[in-house]
């Protein structure tokens, strides 16, 4: 069984939205997983190769239980019943409690494209008749994490003591974050102009709203349960 199973269009985005909060959880002695949907084969920048050997760096700095890839064609994460369904063998095989995917709005239409497949699986992984062959899950929540914005956070998670442990999980994508040198065979992209430093300041104006060094934020679409406050 995992606790945390975080579901990524490709190799870096879960590392962007909610690297500290897996660190922390990590630490804490919780189970912790990242799902990559694709190897982000039509990126301008690295190899499908490249990426593979960043993400078990990244993962190793976070302290990952596990990390996996479904192998969906990107730019091409249709939604469709086949694609669903490999979700949902993911969740089924991994038996999640909680389950987070990218916030359904975004400039990236893959980011968007993973949100929706990845809601579809989880309310799918819950009915018995659906895979019959394969015992049904019942997710406790879906979380929504941030990656090109924050907007209607409704939760956020103190990240300060293990944000060297997110930016080293950022720094092993090399191929995506590093400035272009001359004579490199890469090409200039957002990724590659001060990125990490745009993802730090946003958690550091985000911890600032609790009186924190450094937040993530997360969005819900239902309620958070609570006993006592």
């Amino acid at each position: 069984m995992t606790d945390i199973l975080a579901f990524g269009a490709h190799p870096d985005d879960v590392e962007i939205g909610m690297g500290g909060t897996l660190a922390k959880h990590s630490h804490a002695g919780y189970r912790t997983a990242i799902c990559d949907l694709t190897g982000a084969e039509m990126s301008s920048n690295g190899t499908v190769e490249t990426r593979r050997q960043e993400a078990a760096e990244a993962s190793a700095v976070l302290g990952l239980s596990g990390r996996s890839n479904l192998g969906l064609p990107d730019r091409g994460l249709t939604g469709s019943a086949e694609q669903i369904e490999t979700v949902v063998r993911e969740i089924r095989r991994l038996h999640p409690r909680i389950v987070f995917a990218p916030y359904w709005v975004d400039r990236h239409p893959d980011h968007i494209d993973c949100s929706r497949l990845v809601e579809a699986a989880v309310f799918n992984a819950k009915l018995r008749n659906y895979l019959p062959e394969l015992p049904p899950v019942a997710v406790e929540q879906l979380y929504f994490y941030f990656i090109n914005d924050s907007s209607e956070v409704s939760l956020i998670v103190d990240i300060s003591e293990h944000y060297e442990q997110k930016l080293n999980a950022l720094r092993a994508y090399r191929s995506q974050f590093a400035p272009v040198g001359q004579g490199e065979n890469r090409v200039s992209t957002p990724l590659t102009d001060r990125y990490i430093e745009r993802v730090e300041a946003r958690d550091l104006l985000l911890g600032q709203t609790r009186g924190w060094a450094f937040a993530e934020g997360f969005a819900i679409k239902r309620p958070h349960r609570v006993s006592l406050f």
